[in-house]
């Protein structure tokens, strides 16, 4: 078995293979401002197995008078890190809103480099299952988290107006 992609047809367009989604993600200029924030940063697309992995900063800004990155920021690496990958599973034609997410926070977070892994678990009809882990710079599992999205198309998008 290989991983090269399916041949094309007249009606089906051209396979997007991982390492060019993760060029496009990489070299992307126009990041949106929560993920720059974050310090997002695409390290590994598998579309076969729906799955991402990302790194952000986990900053000094960030930590809760423990010196700990408080949880809140947590989640939002995680729900970001889920919701890109089920764009990715989309074939970068949805945007996932999340409907509902549960965290599950398993050891401190200290500032430095964090790894997050997102993949989706379902994809039905109207809705998607997502999960996510995050790990400090050692690979050390720090939380778990799921969530359920609603793909929508791109178009759909509705801007606030500044």
């Amino acid at each position: 078995m290989t991983d090269a992609p399916a041949a094309k047809t007249d009606d089906a367009p051209a396979a997007v293979t991982d390492e060019a989604l993760l060029a496009r993600f990489q070299n992307a200029k126009n990041r949106p401002p929560a993920s720059e924030t974050m310090g997002f940063s695409m390290l590994r697309v598998d579309q076969a197995n729906k799955e991402i992995e990302v790194a952000f900063e986990g900053r000094r800004e960030f930590t809760n008078p423990a010196g700990q990155i408080q949880g809140g920021f947590l989640c939002a690496m995680l729900d970001e890190t889920m919701s890109v990958a089920g764009v990715v599973a989309s074939g970068m034609t949805a945007f996932m809103p999340t409907l509902e997410m549960k965290t599950s926070f398993l050891r401190p977070a200290l500032p430095g480099r964090l790894i997050c892994v997102g993949r989706v678990v379902k994809w039905g009809r109207a809705i998607a299952f997502l999960e996510g882990e995050i790990y400090d710079d050692q690979r050390r599992l720090l939380a778990k988290a799921t969530s359920t999205a609603m793909p929508q198309p791109y178009k759909s998008i509705k801007r606030a107006e500044n």
